[in-house]
């Protein structure tokens, strides 16, 4: 336990105290032995007390180990006159207290004071206390944010890394279908060329062949020379030639008639097929008859040279092949 500033001035003060009385009491048992008339000692005895210096505090030895300063020597009094010759015989002297000595402290000499530590109160240790485990508390809920704050990042970059891998994989799905399309496209306007290059090498074959024919055939007969069945075989040659080509729509009923107005070369060859405005069909079925024709051509030639007509006049008939 630390000694406070109280007790250490307390105990030199009843150090200095001790000593003052020891040397009054010196003072007074010399002052005794020289009075004359004999007095006899009555009262109550005097009586000190031992303190054991180990007790003491540290100042408190320090002080009493301090060599004191001799005291200067009283002044010798003046003899007295010497006292008459009594009968009586005179009573011995006291005798004087001898001083006590001072015990040696078995405590070393301590060259310098402590320093003065002033205990904490217990009420400035338990704040202490409060502080230091709040700061504790605070201390593991950052660690705590820390690492999941940690845990946080790390998956957040693993689903990052896993939608940057789909939309790449997205990206290159895409760039193979366009791919792909695009070959398809390429593919077919090479067919469709193809196709046209055919088409228009048939049709010059087509069309030599039929001028080639119609040079070396010879001139139609006249009107007195017209053969009407010829004819009429002619006008069913065509019209089931058309219809082998035709695909009926739904809204043209069986056996209604349209009039189309055909342009052909000799040998077959058609240059145009026009419907004529009066045809009860539609639209859509006036473009079908239109398409059949000209994807019946080459029409029937051969046979009815002599019934051909450049610019022929067809009556087409609905019918179901």
């Amino acid at each position: 336990m630390q000694e406070t500033r109280a007790d250490s001035t307390q105990a030199v003060v009843l150090a200095i105290a001790l000593h003052a009385f020891l040397f009054a009491l010196m003072f007074v048992g010399l002052w005794w032995t020289r009075d004359a008339a004999p007095i006899a000692a009555a009262g109550s005895p005097i009586s000190a007390e031992m303190v054991d210096t180990s007790e003491l505090s540290t100042q408190m030895r320090r002080a009493l180990a301090q060599e004191a300063e001799p005291l200067p020597e009283p002044e010798p009094e003046p003899e007295p006159a010497p006292p008459q010759v009594v009968e009586e015989e005179a009573a011995p002297l006291p005798q004087p207290i001898p001083e006590p000595a001072p015990q040696e402290s078995p405590v070393p000499k301590q060259q310098e004071a402590q320093d003065f530590v002033p205990e904490p109160s217990p009420v400035e240790q338990e704040k202490v206390d409060r502080n230091a485990i709040a700061a504790e508390k605070r201390e593991r809920e950052q660690e705590e944010k820390r690492r999941q704050e940690q845990i946080d990042l790390t998956e957040r970059k693993k689903q990052e890394e896993a939608e940057r891998k789909f939309r790449l994989a997205e990206q290159q799905r895409d760039e193979k279908l366009k791919k792909i399309q695009a070959e398809r496209a390429k593919a077919e306007r090479e067919a469709k060329l193809a196709e046209q290059k055919l088409k228009q090498i048939a049709d010059l074959r087509a069309k030599q062949a039929s001028e080639d024919a119609a040079a070396s055939a010879p001139p139609p007969p006249g009107n007195a020379g017209v053969d009407t069945g010829l004819s009429a075989r002619y006008a069913a040659a065509i019209q089931e030639a058309v219809l082998r080509n035709w695909t009926r729509p739904e809204n043209v009923p069986l056996g209604q008639r349209c009039r189309i107005y055909i342009t052909q070369l000799p040998g077959g060859d058609v240059m145009s097929a026009k419907v004529d405005p009066s045809c009860p069909y539609d639209e859509l079925g006036r473009r079908s008859v239109e398409a059949a024709v000209l994807k019946a051509k080459p029409l029937p030639y051969a046979g009815f040279e002599s019934v051909f007509q450049r610019n022929l006049i067809l009556n087409f008939e609905a019918q179901d092949r």
